[in-house]
Order: structure tokens, then sequence, then C-alpha cells
């Protein structure tokens, strides 16, 4: 790990000084994992680089290649109605919201709180926030409904078609289950979060619990795809497809306006745009609690952070610039 002094660095000094309580850090290429380490301890459990941990919207992402890859077999398109597979769904607007609108941010759909029960009734009768396409906020709940066009399009709900191609890479310890022990979130009840209510709910936009070896074995795949090689994920072009910008120049609102520097892909976090990056070639997720994945194509590195604080004063752009200038 000599190479990414650094960034282990910039991960210990995080927990010694309490910003954050763990961190579990690891670093990938196209080869594979290449660095990982952990730090700090929950309570009195030491973290370790095998642990769970609630990965909250990194769910998206992964929601989102199952999604593509049904449209790869032709079950679904970009352009898919959710009212295909969720008929009530629209009853109350006069607006089209479609599946590219569901997977970034546009939907309009006016979004609950992450732990409130009924998705998919809170999905129908929400309310409207904005005309789908014509601005774009954060939505968790439009994520249930990519969920129910995944299982009507192919006859399987999106987490058995995740684990069945997700564990062929080696990233077998995805799961909804709380039986994999995760971490628990230092400050989850402060923020108001009932975690057991919220993880009843086996939630399509955040319900992921995963080890970091998990997501580095994803993010090797996707290294070999950008680099055109078979990666077991999707074809090359389908991720051409899904880190394609679709949220262009329309208003942006809180919790990421345009001054935060990224677009929205078919899912994915794209920082094309962010002023502290040096390299701006990155796409990936973050989550609630603090985890983190981020993709760096051109330079051909991955890294992967898991931790389990809301409130943490730590700038994630510091850790991204010293694993790139490591290469």
């Amino acid at each position: 790990m000599t190479e990414y002094a650094a960034a282990f660095d910039w991960a210990r000094r995080a927990v010694e000084a309490d910003r954050l309580p763990t961190a579990v850090l690891g670093i990938a290429t196209a080869e594979g994992v290449v660095a990982l380490d952990a730090f700090g301890a929950t309570g009195g459990r030491a973290a370790k680089v095998d642990d769970h941990y609630r990965l909250f919207s990194i769910t998206k992402p992964l929601v989102g290649l199952v999604a593509a890859r049904a449209i790869e077999r032709g079950l679904l398109v970009p352009g898919t109605p959710l009212a295909a597979a969720v008929p009530d769904f629209g009853r109350h607007r006069d607006d089209l919201v479609r599946l590219r609108h569901l997977a970034s941010h546009t939907s309009g759909i006016a979004e609950p709180a992450m732990d409130a029960p009924g998705l998919r009734d809170r999905l129908v009768n929400g309310g409207r926030d904005f005309v789908a396409g014509t601005m774009s906020r954060y939505s968790t709940i439009a994520f249930e409904g990519i969920a129910a066009l995944i299982e009507h399009a192919t006859g399987r709900t999106w987490d058995a078609d995740l684990a069945e191609w997700a564990s062929a890479l080696g990233a077998d310890g995805l799961t909804l289950d709380d039986a994999s022990d995760p971490h628990e979130v230092t400050d989850a009840a402060a923020h108001g979060l009932d975690i057991e209510a919220f993880a009843a709910l086996r939630h399509p936009g955040a319900g992921l619990i995963g080890r970091a070896g998990d997501l580095l074995a994803l993010a090797s795949a996707l290294l070999r795809i950008g680099r055109g090689e078979t990666g077991g994920v999707v074809h090359p072009r389908t991720l051409e497809m899904m880190l394609r910008p679709l949220t262009g120049d329309i208003p942006r609102l809180d919790p990421y306006p345009a001054a935060v520097g990224q677009d929205w892909g078919f899912t994915w976090n794209l920082r094309t745009r962010a002023p502290s990056l040096i390299d701006r070639d990155a796409y990936g997720h973050g989550g609630w609690a603090g985890t983190e994945l981020w993709i760096h194509p051109t330079a051909g590195v991955a890294w992967v952070l898991l931790t389990n604080r809301v409130d943490r004063p730590v700038n994630i752009d510091e850790l991204d610039n010293a694993v790139i200038t490591a290469l």
C-alpha cells in the first residue's frame, strides 16, 4: 500500500480525529484489488476489511445496472413509461414519467422520508414536485419505479437479478439482509432514521448492505468494460449510455445545485464539472452514512470508502485527489 500511502493516511487521520468512526478504504484497477485496509471501531467493534456496511445510495447505480442489462435484452428502453409497470401512476399528473427520468433524478416525484412505509403507494400517490424532465432534484423514491419496471419486464426482482451476476464477479456479499451484521450507523436516530423500519423496506434506492471487496470487484469489472474488454456486467456501449449526461443545463435543485459541478447519467453521478477534483473523468456514487464508490476510467483506478456516520466533517475530494496523484 506504499504507493497509495497518502490516501490511507487520509483515512487514518480522519478516524484518529474522530471525523469518521471507522474507515474501510480500498483501491482497485482493472486487474483487481491493489490496496485495502481498515481503521477505527464502532463502539467496541474494530473495523475489518471484510465487514459489511449499509451502502445506502450506492444501491442506486447497482439497480441501474440491473435495468441496463434489461435494456440490452430488449426488455426495456430508457423511454419506457413508468405506467407500463405501474398503471395507477400518473393519474394525477399531466406529464409522462419515463425510465430515463427515474434514473436521472428528473422525474419530479415528491420525495418521502427514507424510512416511510408503503413504497409503492408513496410512488403512486406522493404528488408531483415538478414536470418530468424540466428540473433535477435528487430522488430515492424514483428507484421504486425502476424496480417496478425491472420486475415487470423481466419477471424477477432487481435484487435477485443483481445477486446472480454480481456473485459471478466475486461480489457475493451484497445483500438486503440485516443478518449480515453491518456496522451500526452511529447517528442514524439523531437524524430521524428508524433503521429497523428502513431495513424492512428493502429499499431499491438505498437498501443494500455490502463489503468493500464487493464494490471493488464490481469497480474492477467496470474498468475492464471501460477499456473495451468483457467485464461480465454490461456491454461497453451500454456503459457508454449509462455515462451519457442526462441533466444538461436544466435547473438543479437542492441538495445538488449546479455549483456542486456534477451531472446525472443513467443512475451514475458524473463528476465532470467538479471544481475540486484533479481528474474529472470520474463517475460513481455516495451514500447517506458516508459510503463512497468512485471510478476513474481514463486513469484506470477506482476506490471505495465504507464508513458509518451521517455527520462527518471530511472532504471526500481530498481523498479522491490523493488516490489519483498516487498514479
